[in-house]
C-alpha cells in the first residue's frame, strides 16, 4: 500500500459515497486507474464494506454508556456461551475482549437513562457467565471514531 492507496483510504473514510470520477479527480489519478486501486483495495479486504456513518443524537439516542463485563471464569465455555448471547443484542454497538480487571468493554446507545436501565435490568443482567458488571456513563463525546489516521 503506497501513499496514493492511503489517500484514497481517507477520502474513502470520509465521504464513502464519492463518485469514482470524483475521487479520481482528487487523487489526480485516471478514472481507470483510480477504479483498479479501489478494486484491489477491496479485495485484498483493506476496504470491508461501505455504509453511511449516522448521528447518534439525531437518532434519538443521547447516552451512550460504557460498560466493563467481568465473567465467572475464562473457560471457553464460559465466553462463547456469554459472547454468543451479548453478539444477539442489537443494542450492544461494540464489545472489545480487554486485559486488566474486567473481560469484556461494551458500547451502547440509549436513548435516556430510563431506556438504558430497561436495557440493563431486562437483557444486559441475564447474560451467561457475568460476575460483575460496571457502568460508565458518558457524559459527552470529545472525540468519536471518523477513520483510522493513515499519514500523509
Amino acid at each position: 500500500m503506497d501513499r496514493t492507496d492511503r489517500r484514497i483510504l481517507s477520502i474513502l473514510q470520509g465521504q464513502g459515497n464519492m463518485s469514482m470520477a470524483a475521487l479520481s479527480e482528487n487523487i489526480g489519478l485516471s478514472l481507470s486507474a483510480c477504479h483498479r486501486r479501489v478494486k484491489l483495495l477491496e479485495s485484498s479486504g483493506v476496504i470491508s464494506n461501505y455504509a453511511a456513518r449516522l448521528n447518534r443524537r439525531a437518532l434519538g439516542f443521547e447516552v451512550q454508556v460504557f460498560i466493563e463485563i467481568k465473567l465467572t471464569s475464562q473457560r471457553q465455555q464460559e465466553t462463547t456461551a456469554f459472547e454468543e448471547a451479548a453478539l444477539n443484542m442489537p443494542e450492544v454497538l461494540e464489545i472489545h475482549w480487554i486485559t486488566g480487571e474486567f473481560d469484556y468493554l461494551m458500547r451502547i446507545a440509549a436513548q435516556n437513562t430510563e431506556d438504558y436501565q430497561e436495557l440493563l435490568r431486562n437483557k444486559l443482567s441475564q447474560l451467561p457467565a457475568v460476575s460483575q458488571m460496571r457502568t460508565l456513563l458518558s457524559l459527552s463525546s470529545v472525540k468519536e471514531f471518523n477513520g483510522y489516521y493513515l499519514g500523509e
